[in-house]
């Protein structure tokens, strides 16, 4: 894969916690190499509060950050894509739109953080638990040697990431 600035889209049904905070982590670690975005097949129309608790804790920007339907990265004419990821399993097992430049896709699954009960205190650490799986995984996936991967080698190598037993947070 040539020396580039490669696109990348996460889902995630509603885009309100996990794809959003997957579309900044890679936006930060991968910056310069990778251009995030996000998006969901049936998004709620805003962003979790505690997700932009979570990123501004985090000291990133989250004034434009907004929940978006895929369709906007599936009508005809969109910027070709060149990785899509799944974060939830529920749009893993949606019929998915035809993204535009027949993107290498993996699914990434991630616990929701938005459906988990308990204390503020436990929520916000559950928030950051999840966040930190879909940092690691993005950090191993901008890790990857892209120039020396023919493009079946950098599809299983994503798909393997998907599978990688990250440890627990404490």
């Amino acid at each position: 894969m040539a020396n580039r600035e490669f696109t990348v889209l996460f889902l995630c049904t509603g885009n309100s916690a996990r794809s959003i905070m997957a579309e900044c982590a890679m936006n930060r670690w991968g910056k310069g190499k990778f251009k995030a975005f996000s998006a969901g097949s049936h998004p709620s129309g805003t962003v979790h509060p505690m997700t932009i608790q979570l990123l501004k804790e985090l000291n990133y920007e989250t004034s434009a950050l907004r929940s978006k339907s895929w369709d906007e990265f599936a009508r005809p004419g969109s910027s070709p894509l060149d990785f899509v990821f799944t974060v939830c399993d529920k749009i893993a097992g949606e019929a998915c739109p035809v993204w535009p430049g027949q993107p290498i896709t993996a699914h990434w699954g991630a616990a929701d953080p938005v459906a988990f009960a308990g204390s503020e205190e436990a929520k916000r650490r559950f928030y950051f638990k999840i966040y930190t799986e879909l940092e690691n995984r993005i950090k191993i996936f901008i890790s990857l040697p892209f120039d020396s991967l023919d493009r079946f080698a950098l599809e299983r190598r994503v798909r393997e990431i998907g599978s990688v037993k990250l440890p627990e947070n404490k």
